[in-house]
């Protein structure tokens, strides 16, 4: 059984899938309510699943008419979506960010599940045992050269 994160998650993939445009905007109330659950899960949710690595733009508006606007990065062109990684990965990066970038590559079908779990691998905090911010500085180039390789493959 899935737990309500992954639940909530495949909802909001599945309006995006049904929507024109790629985007769509939701109510975080009325999601709430639908699945029975604080609108903290919802929050949460957005903010791990659909980030810019994952391939998604998020707006927002809170209060009384506020909603989530979720829009999907145009992934269709690989070659702009890999410059737009290569982007947000800057001249540093955290594991976390890294390994976002690395499941959006996933999730958009750049690379296989193997080579996630060796990107993964290469990037660990384990792997690169030197003083952050040596660490997330090497993280960053190392993952760059990756997305170059993936970028003119």
């Amino acid at each position: 059984m899935h737990n309500m994160s992954d639940i909530i998650e495949q909802y909001l993939k599945q309006l995006l899938e049904e929507a024109q445009g790629d985007v769509v905007e939701i109510k975080r109330a009325h999601i709430a309510e639908k699945f029975d659950c604080v609108p903290s899960q919802l929050n949460y949710v957005i903010k791990t699943r659909f980030t810019n690595e994952h391939g998604y733009a998020i707006e927002s508006k809170r209060g009384g008419g506020g909603y989530i606007r979720i829009s999907k990065v145009e992934t269709n062109n690989q070659s702009a979506f890999i410059r737009h990684l290569i982007d947000l990965t800057g001249d540093q990066i955290s594991q976390a960010n890294a390994f976002r970038i690395v499941d959006g590559l996933f999730q958009n079908d750049l690379i296989t599940d193997r080579e996630k779990k060796m990107i993964v691998q290469t990037l660990h905090r384990d792997t690169l045992q030197i003083e952050i911010p040596y660490r997330d500085i090497i993280r960053a180039n190392i993952l760059k050269r990756i997305l170059a390789v993936i970028h003119y493959s």
